[in-house]
């Protein structure tokens, strides 16, 4: 077996062996406080209420889920949503 098939191989193996190993964890604060947002509620999410926002309720992510929009289900307690209605105005706050 020449020497670039065996490192073909071990390549191999080795990505097969990461695709089983546990994500890291995203750069995003451990805690969010969805209450503290409350005063966004009813202002238009522009980019820097948005960012406001996040910072405000300490998370280390946020997201805007407009209606009907998939979204991925994925609970990140760090993660700030902002659900807004059709004229993207913030309707209310949650974490996760």
């Amino acid at each position: 077996m020449s020497m670039s098939i065996r490192l073909l191989g071990l390549s191999a193996t080795a990505l097969l062996m990461s695709a089983c190993a546990t994500p890291a964890t995203p750069p995003s604060a451990s805690t969010c406080n969805a209450g503290a947002v409350t005063p966004y509620v009813g202002q238009v999410a522009t980019p820097a209420v948005v960012e406001a926002a996040r910072m405000k309720a300490g998370a280390g992510l946020v997201r805007t889920l407009k209606p009907g929009q998939m979204v991925t289900m994925e609970y990140l307690d760090g993660r700030l949503n902002l659900h807004v209605d059709a004229d993207n105005e913030i309707i209310r706050a949650t974490c996760g």
